[in-house]
C-alpha cells in the first residue's frame, strides 16, 4: 500500500542532519537489542539516540561513522533513556538496519534535502 502523499512544506518541516557517532554503549534495558549512541551534529549540538543496529554493527565500528538523522522529533523515552534524534537506515524485512550515510564525508550539521 502506498504511503500517504505529503506536501513539499511537510517535507521541509523534517530536519535531517549529518552527524558523527562519538560514543556507543550497550542498551540492555531496551526491548529489542540496541545501542545508545552519542552523535555530534556540529552546530546542531550533541544528541543521543537509541538505535537497533546491533545485527550489522559492533560498537568499535561505529565510532567515527558519519550518519544522517532526524533531529526535530521530541525526545522519546525508551526505558531509562531519552532518545533525542532518529538515526536513519534502510530496514530489511527481518528488521536488520543498514545505516544511511552520505556518499563522502561532509561537515557535521549539514542539512539533508
Amino acid at each position: 500500500m502506498p504511503a500517504e502523499t505529503i506536501s513539499w512544506s511537510d517535507f521541509e518541516k523534517v530536519e535531517i542532519l549529518t552527524g558523527t557517532i562519538i560514543g556507543v554503549e550497550p542498551f540492555p534495558k531496551a526491548r529489542k537489542p540496541a545501542y545508545q549512541l552519542t552523535i555530534d551534529f556540529g552546530p546542531g549540538g550533541i544528541r543521543r539516540s537509541s538505535a537497533q543496529i546491533t545485527t550489522l554493527y559492533q560498537p568499535d565500528q561505529l565510532i567515527g561513522k558519519q550518519i544522517v538523522a532526524v533531529v526535530n522529533f521530541p525526545p522519546k523515552q525508551i526505558a531509562n533513556f531519552f532518545s533525542e534524534c532518529l538515526v536513519l537506515g534502510a530496514v530489511a524485512a527481518d528488521g536488520t538496519v543498514t545505516l544511511l550515510q552520505t556518499e563522502r564525508p561532509v561537515e557535521n550539521g549539514q542539512r539533508i534535502a
